[in-house]
């Protein structure tokens, strides 16, 4: 069977391996329909990997596959059906797991497409407890980007920032997978939605998206936008993920007591931070990393109700490196999904 495999840095071959055999108890064997690029899997492709991994190894962290087969003792999915695989390799028996905090496992042995073997294959065996099952009406497309995408905001944004109806929330990067997701997630609450870009061909696409006010965070001050806009009162709520280029601004968007929630860091890891300003201004400062296989149910629950991905593009699996090259270099609005 065809897999695609990253044979060095930056060497990214479609080869023939053999196919898995049978699924065993307790697992379904998946024809993977698509997966969709993140920043993950450019962090591979560029060596990146922040824990020890073997090469060749096959590419792909997020995506979504039809069960081609079942193991013993499976009685959750029937075959012909499609599931989106979770892609952290959980143990599912620590108190985090049991409690159904998956990402949170206390003896996680990585993420597929980066530390172990990913989706960019025809098949694969995976735990069924790590499949959700796609509902009815979700498209292809759409399903490709609950693994990573649509879980990883509803994660941000409602376990860990609580945003509300009515509140206003400033998002960076809102060309980005995740940023349109955001866009998209919180004015289907009601929220007005304060957006950044960085480049004004992005404002206009965000401003179209139905974000309420896009500033171009390299010509424009966000945070003077965002105070102004609220009547110097600040955000309820920042959703970032850029880093050291945004924090300072974003901890002065936010009003008294503001919550700010960060999943990232693209444009670098450490940033200088006003401990003053935390404490007297009472700021709430939330990492978020990953999901919960909860949170993929909640998020393809979204997309039933009609809150879809931002496709960029669809592309076929040879061209697959194009698409890394495209993200890495932020020529993307939306997601790039890869058709199996």
């Amino acid at each position: 069977m065809r897999a695609l495999q990253l044979l060095a840095d930056r060497d990214l071959r479609l080869i023939d391996i053999d196919p898995p055999p049978p699924p065993g108890p307790g697992e379904v064997q998946l024809a993977m329909r698509a997966v969709a690029l993140n920043h993950i899997d450019v962090w591979g492709w560029r060596g990146m990997a922040f824990a020890k991994r073997e090469l060749p190894i096959t590419v792909g962290a997020e995506g979504v596959g039809e069960v081609a087969a079942i193991g013993e003792g499976v009685t959750a999915f029937a075959t012909g059906q499609m599931v989106v695989p979770y892609g952290g390799l959980t143990c599912g028996t620590c108190k985090e797991c049991l409690r159904g905090r998956d990402n949170l496992c206390e003896n996680v042995a990585g993420i597929r497409g980066f530390h172990a073997d990913g989706f960019a294959r025809a098949l694969i065996n995976v735990p069924a407890r790590l499949c959700v099952a796609v509902p009815a009406g979700v498209s292809v497309e759409d399903a490709a980007c609950a693994g990573i995408t649509f879980s990883t905001v509803q994660h941000m944004l409602f376990d860990n920032a609580k945003l509300e109806p009515g509140e206003t929330i400033l998002i960076h990067a809102a060309g980005s997978g995740i940023g349109t997701v955001a866009v998209r997630m919180a004015k289907a609450i009601g929220c007005t939605v304060i957006a950044t870009a960085g480049d004004d061909v992005k404002v206009e696409k965000a401003r179209a998206l139905g974000a309420d006010h896009v500033v171009n965070y390299n010509t424009s001050r966000f945070e003077t936008m965002a105070r102004r806009l609220t009547g110097k009162r600040g955000v309820d709520v920042v959703f970032e993920h850029v880093g050291a280029a945004t924090w300072a601004g974003s901890l002065l968007a936010l009003k008294m007591g503001g919550r700010l929630v960060t999943c990232g860091s693209t444009s670098g890891v450490s940033a200088e931070t006003n401990l003053m300003m935390i404490f007297q201004r009472q700021l709430r400062i939330q990492g978020s990393f990953g999901a919960t296989l909860r949170n993929i149910g909640e998020g393809m629950a979204q997309m039933a109700n009609g809150v879809h991905a931002v496709i960029d593009t669809v592309l076929p699996i040879e061209r697959f490196e194009e698409g890394l090259a495209r993200l890495e270099a932020r020529q993307v609005f939306g997601k790039i999904v890869i058709k199996l």
